[in-house]
């Protein structure tokens, strides 16, 4: 891990964007919403939001390819894409109830890969 690739300390960034993700995955799909039989897929968030949000997960998943090309970060970048699509697969052939716990499962994995990642560049720095 000699040649540490800069790239890798985006990562809070994306820590931040996921974080912010699950949080407004809670509002959106919450418990209230589950609960009242309202399903969000069919309403949409607003434009502004939806918009930002398929940004950052298009320059995420670019970062993400962007770091599979680096030897130091192959592996971390391979399981956070793995996990993103195992997720996607999921969350699309689910009810509404599960997708919730997936986003959460899915996002939690995708923090500590994340953190993961960053803790092996900071020591080999």
């Amino acid at each position: 891990m000699s040649d540490l690739p800069l790239a890798v300390f985006l990562a809070p960034f994306f820590l931040v964007f996921e974080i912010t993700q699950l949080v407004y995955a809670e509002r959106f799909l919450g418990l209230k919403q589950i609960q009242a039989g309202v399903d969000p897929r069919r309403l949409g968030p607003p434009e502004p939001i939806a918009a930002l949000w398929v940004l950052c997960i298009l320059s995420q998943s670019a970062w993400l390819l962007w770091l599979l090309s680096e030897d130091a970060t192959r592996i971390h970048s391979a399981c956070l894409l793995l996990v993103s699509l195992c997720g996607f697969a999921l969350r699309g052939n689910c009810t509404v109830k599960w997708v919730l716990v997936i986003l959460t499962v899915e996002g939690a994995l995708r923090m500590g890969l994340m953190v993961s990642m960053l803790g092996s560049a900071w020591r080999a720095l």
